[in-house]
């Protein structure tokens, strides 16, 4: 099984020690070992943050850390760290999140069995441990269902999504766009006529709980949904009817208190896991 494939990741201060550890680990030993793992520290980071980067870029010299000075943001932290990206495929990793072993086998065999250029799939959401799942995200698997459900919302699961580089270099890249740089990159992608597909085993345990609902919701969170839904009904990425049912879902969704967040999420956009 061929290994040429990057890993590419953005570490910055506010990161645990121990999240990034798990994380790191999880790529590096997977069933199919990658060849090229760029980390971008986006900014200056703790010094137990650089400890553990150390660590693994002592024993695996194929980590390359690219240091920025100041913190960029996501959307210009994976834009630089594309640049040093040796390999096409590329596969996106969350410093706090964790691999299943197989995911890389799952995708690369994807990649080639379905010819696409994006590849994604089913994460599984945890809170403390990755042994009480709370819910799986789900997502269209066909090209043709994706581009339909693009239109209202994200169509991967960005924690654990790989993609030909090439590509992304082609619709022009990550850009910036406050909460949504990723769903806008897929959009320019699949306008271009990218294939897709999203594989239904679980790839990557990403961590949930009332922190990442928090980030979901909120007024300056709403009104950058809004913002990005405007731009898309624009720049023709979705229709009308489209616009006004995202809109209304972001503005019920995001203006609630998180209990209720929550709740619409666990119940109406997640499979819940029966306990």
């Amino acid at each position: 099984m061929p290994n040429e494939y990057s890993v590419l990741m953005s570490v910055y201060a506010k990161e645990k020690p121990e999240n990034l550890r798990e994380s790191i680990k999880s790529m590096v030993e997977q069933t199919v070992e990658p060849n090229d793992f760029v980390i971008v520290c986006d900014g200056q980071l703790t010094s137990a943050l650089y400890l553990v980067i150390d660590e693994f870029r002592e024993k695996y010299p194929y980590i390359n850390v690219i240091y920025c000075e100041k913190n960029k943001g996501l959307a210009a932290a994976l834009e630089t760290g594309l640049n040093y990206c040796k390999n096409d495929i590329v596969a996106r990793m969350d410093s706090d999140d964790i691999a299943f072993p197989d995911r890389m086998k799952l995708q690369l065999d994807a990649f080639r069995e379905k010819n696409a250029d994006i590849v994604s799939g089913t994460v599984a959401e945890f809170d403390k441990s990755t042994d009480d799942i709370l819910a799986y995200k789900e997502l269209p698997k066909t090209s043709a269902r994706i581009k339909n459900y693009a239109k209202r919302r994200n169509p991967f699961n960005h924690p654990c999504t790989a993609f030909r580089k090439q590509q992304v270099y082609m619709a022009g890249g990550y850009m910036e766009c406050h909460w949504f740089e990723d769903y806008y990159l897929w959009l320019r992608m699949l306008r271009r006529g990218c294939k897709a597909y999203n594989i239904r085993q679980p790839l990557v345990y990403m961590r949930a709980g009332k922190g990442m609902y928090g980030r979901r919701g909120g007024f300056q969170y709403t009104l950058a949904a809004l913002k990005f839904r405007k731009r898309m009904l624009k720049e023709g990425y979705c229709g009308f009817f489209d616009f006004i049912y995202a809109c209304a879902a972001h503005i019920a969704v995001g203006l609630v208190p998180n209990r209720m967040r929550i709740f619409i999420y666990s119940k109406f956009l997640r499979k819940t896991v029966e306990k």
